[in-house]
């Protein structure tokens, strides 16, 4: 997707069946060094209704600890 991701979101939501997420730049995990606000972008796919899956395409940032990594994930997207 490119540009206003919420608000494609918003447009296609009755077309989408699933939520597929990579951080930006890298693939790597979401947090405050991506182009991306996960936790906006997660909580305009809650206010949606939307009730199935969320997945994240999840590789760990070199150096990090990738429990610690998949804790902060959660807290990002559990809106």
């Amino acid at each position: 997707m490119e540009g206003d991701v919420a608000a494609a979101i918003r447009k296609y939501f009755p077309l989408i069946a699933h939520f597929h997420a990579a951080g930006v730049p890298g693939r790597h995990e979401p947090d405050e060094t991506q182009e991306l606000n996960y936790r906006f972008i997660a909580k305009t796919i809650a206010d949606l209704g939307f009730t199935g899956y969320v997945a994240h395409e999840f590789r760990p940032s070199p150096g990090r600890d990738p429990v610690e990594n998949l804790r902060r994930i959660i807290d990002i997207m559990d809106v």
